[in-house]
């Protein structure tokens, strides 16, 4: 998440300065005190209801953006044949499966969908928020898209040129009264986002690393001391994708092994077994890229993607490849050599194994439309903000 913060911030700085030519500084220090300041006297309630702007925003955001391109942009045809963007490519297809893979993970690793997840209450209307909203993402994302080729076609995005920001670029060429309105709902949709990261991570270190031991007011006060690192990194960012990719190939590592030990099925899997496959999905990019390149500081270098995302070859396909078949390996050799370990010990002191057994949660009848085998041992009382938390402590070896 500190990644996103800082590349939500680099974003901002960098679309400041292309549809205004001015310096983006203030605007991101404005933008990370006015968020800081409302996050921490409201909590993650006041994050909810930025969301719930936010998608007004994003509404009227495409709807402008739309209408505009449409009516006052003139694609430069002999733009389009030159530029190659229609052809077939190598890297068009490796995206088919890079995609998928590093968004799908990633998502699994933000706190804030988790925390709208749980949220919800009911499993049914979790599916259909989340249904609802991927039919609306997945139009937003497609005319957003789109607007990266017009960039190309209309002269504003000069081809090998970073693309990331190309729609605003696009929208640049516009009328100053559309850049204007723009720039608004874009700073607004920024902060709703940039909140949305400080509420996930109070909330990730008040639940899951101190289990609401410590004042929440003391992790805010981490928190807000955190701001100042991602505003100095986030100036220095030299690209807003590389950033998104690093945390990409880590959530690609992590994830799938990770997600084993959601499932009741697979009680039997361990905190050990996630942190060795993370760690050894990792590792195995390192492994793929030394054999790639013929050498161990290309192979470090894979791990950074330091070549970006459209390289011309397979070393970032294989990245995302290596990483999360390697994690599962790694995860379950992990697993064995616990096993093993595990049963040699029960062997020498003359104890039954016990370490495929089903944990007492799963023995115990289920609660009614509850969602986790529950005892009051489990339950944690309501915090400051009304917030209850009911789970079985897991194990880590």
């Amino acid at each position: 998440m500190f990644l996103y913060m800082v590349a939500e911030l680099s974003a901002m700085q960098q679309i400041v300065g292309a549809l205004t030519g001015m310096d983006g500084l203030p605007a991101i220090i404005v933008q990370a005190v006015v968020t800081t300041i409302y996050t921490s006297l409201g909590g993650f309630k006041i994050s909810f209801i930025t969301d719930n702007i936010q998608a007004v925003m994003v509404f009227f955001l495409v709807t402008v953006a739309t209408i505009t391109i449409g009516v006052k942009t003139n694609v430069d045809r002999s733009l389009v044949e030159s530029s190659g963007l229609l052809n077939a490519t190598l890297l068009g297809w490796q995206l088919l499966y890079i995609l998928p893979v590093a968004v799908l993970t990633n998502d699994f690793f933000l706190s804030n969908f988790w925390i709208r997840a749980f949220a919800s209450r009911t499993d049914k209307d979790l599916f259909i928020g989340v249904s609802s909203a991927s039919a609306i993402v997945l139009v937003i994302l497609t005319l957003v898209g789109v607007t990266g080729l017009l960039a190309v076609w209309t002269g504003a995005l000069a081809p090998g040129e970073d693309g990331s920001i190309a729609f605003f670029l696009l929208l640049e060429t516009l009328p100053s009264w559309v850049v204007g309105i723009v720039l608004v709902m874009t700073v607004t949709l920024s902060t709703a986002a940039f909140d949305s990261f400080q509420s996930a991570m109070v909330s990730t270190a008040s639940n899951d690393l101190f289990r609401n031991k410590l004042n929440i007011w003391v992790i805010r006060a981490a928190i807000v001391a955190l701001i100042f690192p991602v505003v100095v990194i986030a100036l220095k960012a030299p690209s807003i994708l590389q950033i998104y990719l690093i945390s990409d190939l880590v959530s690609a590592s992590t994830i799938p092994v990770l997600v084993i030990g959601l499932s009741d099925r697979f009680h039997w899997w361990r905190g050990f077994e996630v942190v060795i496959g993370g760690l050894g999905g990792i590792l195995t990019v390192f492994i793929f890229g030394t054999i790639y390149f013929g050498n161990a500081l290309d192979g470090a270098k894979l791990i950074l993607l330091e070549g970006g995302l459209y390289a011309n070859d397979w070393s970032v396909f294989g990245a995302f490849v290596a990483a999360p078949f390697g994690g599962l390996l790694w995860g379950f050799g992990a697993l064995v050599a616990r096993l093993s370990f595990q049963w040699l010990i029960a062997k020498i002191k003359g104890q039954r194994f016990d370490s495929l057994d089903k944990p007492d949660y799963l023995i115990r009848p289920r609660i009614v439309d509850a969602n986790e085998y529950t005892d009051s041992g489990d339950i944690t009382a309501a915090d400051g903000e009304g917030v209850i938390t009911s789970h079985p402590k897991g194990k880590f070896f």
